[in-house]
């Protein structure tokens, strides 16, 4: 009989998809994916790079995702097909992750085997750390393909923990590993700013990966609070592929926030998302979807907080003036958000706790200049952007629409200027999102092309 391929199936799940939707995307029936993933074949040459692609994986990645059913007993060998690679606990950058080794690069470079250097800003962990855990535990952490490089900063304690709870979730998966996860999320998203989402994303998609597993294996319960937890993972994750401009991947993950916020009881997280999907449609440019999500997560039922109230009033009155309202017409919405934003000061809710006054003025700088008032836009931005105040990937990103509105109040040069300082940044983080600002910055700037500040932005964007 075939041995299965759960690596790879594990691959497809932290990378978004169903098997439905990644043979759609491939072009090929749902069963073949599924014989894959059950070892009964194997994805042909020439379909393997664009797989690669989808999985977020390189091809070699790919190849020993294929042969992992293959893999050998010992519990130091990773599970990708070759005897002859090892899996080695390093800490990089404070986190946890398990390197592949093969055997020629170990002896190449006479790695010792208590000590594994990994380069700049890597420290070793011992090998011992590693021999102190039972052989059990080492085995279910290295199954899972997952390991420890989805759960940074392990301490031993925890890495047992984490690996009997993967073992038998039933019996072990209490509530101070869910305490873990929670915890690594939010460092997750406090880091998100300045690493950018192409670092960050990794991270997230195995923590949901862990989380998913173990939902089907815990008390009825825990799995509800494994799912809220679950539900704003996902959320997250959806977030960050907005900013990788990947609205497919994102509307997964907030249909996924969603469902497991609705069998969590979660109420409010269910309305949040109405509104994260009003903003994806503004990315997509689609006002009406937009009007109507925004509406929706206006109901009283979702019970949300006051910021979060006031950020859906906020983008209700844009996709007004996206279908033609003037800056007059919106004025009394975006006002009532002010007004909400102030009322808000004694919540302790969590939910859109980062929707401050000064994110409220960038928004509505957008909205002005939606509206045809790009000069008062600017006033706002001049007033309210400070780099001190935003993380590097919001500060340029809203350079990026700064640039926009100085392009069309007539100041082709600072627009440039601007731009480029939005260019640096969003290349520092990855910021996709920001980049395509730019491009429609460049669009308003076609009337001055040959000026040199603009040829040198565009010349940046293109970079």
């Amino acid at each position: 009989m075939a041995a299965k391929r759960t690596g790879l199936a594990r691959a497809r799940r932290a990378a978004g998809h169903t098997q439905e939707r990644l043979a759609q995307l491939l072009g090929i029936d749902t069963s073949t994916v599924a014989r894959w993933e059950s070892g009964l074949s194997e994805p042909s040459p020439h379909r393997r790079p664009r797989l690669a692609k989808l999985l977020h994986i390189t091809e070699r990645e790919l190849e020993g995702l294929l042969g992992d059913h293959q893999s050998s007993t010992d519990p130091t060998r990773a599970g990708t097909g070759s005897p002859d690679t090892f899996l080695v606990p390093v800490v990089i950058e404070g986190r946890t992750v398990l390197l592949s080794l093969d055997e020629p690069t170990v002896a190449a470079h006479a790695v010792d085997p208590g000590v594994v250097p990994v380069g700049s800003g890597g420290v070793a962990a011992t090998a011992a750390q590693w021999g102190d855990m039972s052989p059990l535990d080492r085995r279910s952490l290295l199954r899972s393909g997952l390991a420890v490089g989805a759960l940074p900063a392990l301490c031993l304690d925890e890495l047992q923990q984490v690996a009997a709870a993967r073992a038998d979730a039933r019996r072990y998966f209490d509530r101070s590993v869910l305490g873990y996860f929670k915890r690594q999320l939010e460092a997750c998203k406090s880091d998100d700013g300045d690493r950018g989402p192409k670092r960050t994303l990794p991270l997230v998609l195995g923590l949901l990966a862990a989380i998913e597993e173990h939902a089907s294996e815990v008390k009825p319960q825990l799995r509800r609070e494994l799912l809220a937890a679950g539900a704003e993972g996902a959320e997250f994750a959806a977030w960050l592929y907005r900013d990788v401009r990947d609205f497919g991947r994102s509307l997964y993950w907030y249909d996924r926030a969603t469902e497991w916020a609705q069998e969590a009881g979660d109420v409010p997280m269910q309305g949040y998302v109405l509104l994260k999907k009003a903003q994806l449609a503004f990315d997509e440019r689609e006002p009406v979807r937009m009007l109507t999500l925004a509406q929706a997560a206006q109901q009283k039922a979702w019970c949300l907080p006051k910021r979060v109230q006031a950020e859906a009033v906020q983008q209700e009155a844009r996709a007004e003036v996206m279908l033609g309202a003037t800056a007059d017409a919106v004025r009394p919405q975006l006002e009532r958000a002010r007004e909400l934003l102030d009322d808000a000061a004694a919540e302790a809710s969590a939910l859109g706790a980062h929707y401050s006054q000064r994110l409220l003025t960038m928004q509505t700088a957008i909205c002005l200049t939606e509206a045809g008032a790009p000069r008062q836009a600017v006033e706002l931005y001049e007033q309210a952007l400070r780099e001190d105040t935003f993380s590097k990937r919001d500060y340029g990103f809203f350079l990026s629409f700064m640039a926009g509105s100085l392009a069309l109040a007539g100041e082709p040069d600072q627009a440039a200027r601007t731009g480029m300082a939005s260019a640096s940044r969003a290349r520092e983080t990855n910021s996709d999102r920001t980049k395509q600002q730019l491009v429609t910055v460049l669009a308003y700037l076609r009337p001055w092309q040959h000026r040199p500040a603009v040829r040198e932005l565009r010349q940046a964007v293109a970079a």
